[in-house]
Order: structure tokens, then C-alpha cells, then sequence
């Protein structure tokens, strides 16, 4: 009995996670070539504004933060205990 043939979502996933692979290799080295150290110091100096840019907003708009967050959190909270009855009924059968 040998293994069963890859499904074809499987290969592509394989695929897929080769590609990633060779991507992230490639891009290994690219922050200290130097054609592309002005464009990698202005990509950190336009994240670091995004990053600033957002927490003042973030702070400026915090009751609605606090309200999303709370609401984030009872959502979670119902569908964990949603998949706890779930299983639980399961495991009576």
C-alpha cells in the first residue's frame, strides 16, 4: 500500500510553497545590494511615517479602537463557545 496521488489542490500548494521558497531567497540579499539601497532606506523611512501616521489616528480615534477591540472580543468569545458546544455535543454520540 503506498502513498496516495497528490490531489491537485495539494500539488498546487506544494507548488506554491517552492515558489514562496525561491522568493524569499531571493530577496535575501536585495537590502544590502546597493542598486536597490536607496529604494529599501525609503520604503523603511515611508513605513515608519505609515506606522506613525496610523497611531496618531489610532489615538485620535480611540473610543472607536476601544469599541471595534470590545466587539473583536465578544465575537471571539461566541465563537469559541460556539465551538465548544459544537464539539461537545459531538463527543456524546
Amino acid at each position: 500500500m503506498g502513498r496516495k496521488p497528490e490531489g491537485k489542490a495539494e500539488n498546487l500548494l506544494k507548488n506554491l510553497g517552492k515558489k514562496l521558497d525561491q522568493i524569499v531567497e531571493d530577496l535575501k540579499g536585495v537590502a544590502d545590494d546597493p542598486r536597490y539601497k536607496d529604494r529599501v532606506e525609503e520604503l523603511k523611512r515611508n513605513g515608519e511615517k505609515l506606522k506613525n501616521e496610523f497611531d496618531e489616528f489610532k489615538e485620535k480615534h480611540k473610543d472607536v479602537f476601544d469599541g471595534v477591540e470590545e466587539s473583536f472580543e465578544k465575537a471571539g468569545e461566541e465563537i469559541k463557545k460556539t465551538f465548544d458546544n459544537t464539539f461537545k455535543k459531538g463527543e456524546k454520540k
